[in-house]
């Protein structure tokens, strides 16, 4: 039996007396689109905070890497450390250099810590170029390459920041919300970017926007968490029409709450 990517077992965090992890187990395989709904307060975004290494759990285990003989214990280290590793993280406000411009956000993103300067004006191997462009494909921008960042659209901008993620080859991305603020169109659009990421890469995406969830989530599974625990897991039909998830989530309207 394959060995999961990511294994958060018995996981709990507590900020100033309200918990908002609480005995979590949460698993995800190489390859996988996971989604992960819930109301507001469930604890969504410290999920991502811990698995990040923004913040540090109570109690409980979280390691990552799918062969058992050389996984990481994520609990132990920094940010930095994690990122290195190969988990990248997209913020639901997407963050780009906006005075400089599509193609050069790309480069920026590739040399990492290289520094602005340095890396503008680095040589590009063919290999290096031939892959951006590739990434430039992938996330629809082409023929914007040239523009300044600060001139897309907010659905254009949330993709290049996509792309810049993908620019550091990561094992695992973590999502936040990337259909905030987009019109139906982008978000289609981004179902689809989302959707052929899997397989070659391994993502979580915590979403509210239903029928987006039920686009990205057609072949994979749907995680509600709910209280700082896992409520249910499921395919999205499934988990739809839980009793449960209705009362504490669906049930409150298309869009729900953070």
């Amino acid at each position: 039996m394959a060995h999961p990517l990511l294994t958060v077992e018995g996981v709990s965090k507590t900020y100033d007396g309200f918990k908002a992890i609480s005995e979590l187990t949460f698993y995800l395989f190489s390859g996988e689109l996971r989604t992960v709904i819930g109301p507001n307060g469930a604890g969504k975004s410290t999920f991502f905070d811990l698995i990040t290494g923004r913040a540090k759990p109570d109690r409980g285990k979280i390691e990552f890497g799918s062969d058992p003989s050389s996984h990481h214990d994520l609990t132990g280290l920094n940010e930095y450390e994690i990122n290195r590793l190969g988990i990248g993280r997209k913020f639901q406000t997407p963050s780009v250099y906006t005075e400089h411009t599509v193609w050069e956000n790309l480069v920026l993103s590739l040399h990492g810590p290289r520094g602005v300067f340095a890396s503008l004006f680095h040589r590009l191997s063919s290999t290096a170029r031939d892959r951006l462009d590739e990434l430039l494909r992938l996330v629809r921008l082409g023929e914007k390459r040239d523009w300044k960042a600060g001139l897309l659209a907010h659905g254009e901008k949330q993709w290049l920041e996509i792309g810049m993620l993908l620019a550091q080859d990561p094992k695992l991305l973590l999502v936040d919300e990337p259909a905030a603020g987009m019109t139906d169109e982008e978000t289609h659009r981004t179902g689809e970017l989302l959707l052929s990421l899997a397989g070659r890469h391994s993502l979580i995406v915590v979403e509210h926007d239903m029928t987006f969830v039920k686009q990205i989530a057609a072949h994979g599974q749907v995680t509600v968490l709910h209280q700082g625990t896992v409520l249910c897991e499921g395919k999205f039909d499934d988990v739809q029409a839980d009793q449960k998830v209705r009362e504490v989530y669906l049930g409150r309207g298309k869009h729900g709450t953070r």
